[in-house]
């Protein structure tokens, strides 16, 4: 979820470039993560909110075999923490730097109070919490009727349509996942990942390297969901 989704920007109020004055001061902390550390662990006191300004972070559970489940993995201009608005009092998920991150840091009650004098912050936690709804609801429908190819084609799509710029009659995603983070959060294996992706490359509908995504027909790839 972009800060500036919908036409809301709050990259002003959530990260500011410059803290001038003290009120900002005492509103808004940066925090750096080197790669591999956690931001926050299972249990632990959820009383902030992040907001990503340069890196990546992997959401994370661990199942009772003791499996690592990856969530999400959330990049630059996106917020994570935010159960902590909904009556979340301890974390139940781990937050890990997937390359060295910076962070804003909110605190609850600072955040809250934001809120009361800027509307739009709530229009915007509200759009967050109903897309994030509706993401989950969409993988978990996923994982029950299509098979691990659909999946990973699928995923390509909605990815493309929530962080891609169109170019042209082309669309392009930057920092493009690699192939086991893509495995990670379609329940496939990685050398599934790779295998579609060499076959939709075959078929001239997309092409990809470590940096970036690039689909070239966005309607076919689609037709690859369809017709899986």
């Amino acid at each position: 979820m972009l800060w500036h989704l919908e036409n809301i920007d709050v990259t002003h109020l959530l990260c500011p470039l410059k803290l001038g004055d003290d009120e900002r001061m005492s509103r808004h902390t940066r925090q750096v993560f080197k790669k591999g550390d956690p931001v926050y662990v299972p249990s632990e006191l959820a009383d902030r909110i992040f907001f990503i300004d340069q890196g990546r972070i992997k959401i994370s559970v661990m199942n009772e075999e003791g499996k690592e489940i990856t969530k999400a993995i959330l990049g630059r201009g996106e917020v994570f923490g935010e159960l902590a608005l909904l009556g979340e009092e301890q974390r139940h998920d781990f937050a890990t730097a997937l390359e060295d991150t910076t962070a804003c840091v909110v605190t609850l009650d600072e955040l809250r109070s934001l809120m009361r004098e800027r509307s739009e912050l709530n229009l915007f936690f509200m759009r967050m919490f109903g897309a994030r709804q509706l993401e989950m609801e969409r993988r978990l429908e996923s994982l029950v009727f299509r098979d691990s190819r659909s999946r990973i084609v699928e995923f390509l799509v909605s990815l493309v349509k929530n962080k891609g710029q169109r170019v042209g009659y082309e669309w392009v995603v930057r920092q493009f996942l690699t192939h086991q983070e893509i495995a990670n959060l379609t329940a496939t294996s990685r050398q599934t990942v790779t295998t579609t992706l060499n076959d939709l490359r075959f078929k001239k509908l997309l092409t990809f390297n470590r940096s970036r995504l690039l689909v070239r027909d966005l309607e076919k790839l689609e037709m690859e969901v369809r017709n899986g």
